[in-house]
């Protein structure tokens, strides 16, 4: 069934599919990171002795560093079935796109993408990329050189959510049937001046479906 025939994303089967499988990767790759950490502790400890320790700490921080970011991702992943339960899928095509910092964005950013405004389809809003976690795929398809073959892989990409607020993008897989490479887009432009999701269209109604996905709407 066509994904975007869905009252939300989440109703999409394969949709929840896309997401326990992500669920997974990013489980198992916690329990990997724990256990590599205790490995090579057990290796200091038992067979190379205290006089290895330079060699074997940094690998050591670097496992414990990679555990607790797992943590987050985890966390992350969570908060995109929030989203994915409020929000439909929309089949978007011909986005502006890019890697250069946004001035009229606030905070941390990686890359951003412009979504028309709901209320003002004429108005395009940036959402970003605000983590740098697993959006290596995405980089190497939005940076300026990429092959054409690279770029035509978002070409049509899936978009759940409100660029009011936040959403979750999706690459499409190869049959168009499946989301994959599911990450989180920020909202970040500032709300000084007195500025607010209202300025942009945003009814009652809209404000309480983003805080249903999670987030607390600027100057709400």
């Amino acid at each position: 069934m066509n994904p975007v025939d869905h009252r939300t994303a989440w109703e999409h089967p394969a949709t929840r599919q896309a997401w326990g499988k992500q669920l997974a990767i990013n489980g198992g790759a916690l329990v990997a990171w724990i256990a590599s950490w205790f490995t090579l502790l057990a290796i200091l400890s038992v067979f190379l002795g205290p006089s290895y320790a330079i060699l074997v700490v940094p690998f050591l921080v670097y496992s414990f560093y990679r555990a607790f970011l797992q943590l987050f991702v985890i966390s992350s992943v969570f908060r995109m079935r929030r989203v994915l339960r409020s929000y439909p899928w929309q089949l978007v095509q011909e986005l502006s796109y890019g890697l250069t910092k946004r001035t009229d964005v606030v905070g941390r950013q990686f890359g951003w993408f412009e979504f028309p405004n709901p209320a003002q389809p004429e108005q395009k809003l940036p959402l970003v990329f605000s983590r740098h976690w697993g959006i290596g795929w995405w980089h190497r398809r939005m940076a300026p050189r990429a092959a054409s073959e690279l770029k035509a892989q978002i070409d049509v990409v899936w978009f759940a959510g409100d660029p009011r607020f936040i959403g979750v993008i999706a690459a499409p897989s190869a049959n168009g049937t499946m989301p994959r490479r599911l990450r989180f887009l920020h909202q970040q432009m500032p709300a000084d001046g007195g500025l607010s999701v209202t300025d942009w269209g945003a009814t009652d109604n809209d404000i309480e479906r983003g805080r249903r996905a999670g987030v607390r709407p600027a100057g709400t």
